[in-house]
């Protein structure tokens, strides 16, 4: 009998550990879709609207004042420098180190360092929901490394 209890509690810790990380990998997978790969690089607005809810907001503090920035302000912006973008321009990389994923039921924070030719320009901190059709970004802070 002791035996059978220690096998399903060490299978109900597995499992736990299991669906932890299974959750941390999907976390990862939207931040570098949308943010990574959508905001940074390729400005791909079907990424950048699959990977953050609506609502997003991002804060920004500015002036000793926080400013809110909604996705779809950065989504113009970040059109609107395509567009003016000239053909020959090589695009710097961005690259991204996770730092962090906490996980609490349907609820997450990510914090994570951005890259650019090898120096960190930001530390980001990133807040998702899951809801029914996944996780997705609703907030963020950062830092700007000098």
């Amino acid at each position: 009998m002791k035996t059978i209890v220690l096998s399903l509690t060490c299978l109900f810790w597995l499992q736990l550990a299991y669906g932890q990380n299974n959750e941390e990998a999907l976390i990862k997978a939207v931040v570098n879709s949308a943010y990574v790969e959508g905001i940074q690089n390729s400005g791909n607005v079907a990424d950048i609207r699959k990977g953050f809810h609506p609502s997003f907001t991002m804060l920004r503090v500015i002036e000793n004042d926080v400013k809110p920035y909604a996705i779809e302000e950065w989504i113009a912006a970040i059109e609107k420098r395509k567009a003016e973008a000239k053909p020959d321009t090589k695009a710097i990389r961005t690259e991204a180190n996770f730092l962090s994923v906490d996980v609490t039921g349907t609820a997450a924070t990510v914090k994570l360092e951005l890259y650019r030719e090898g120096k960190k320009t930001f530390t980001d901190y990133i807040v998702l929901y899951k809801f029914a059709e996944g996780w997705r970004i609703v907030s963020k802070t950062f830092y700007r490394h000098p």
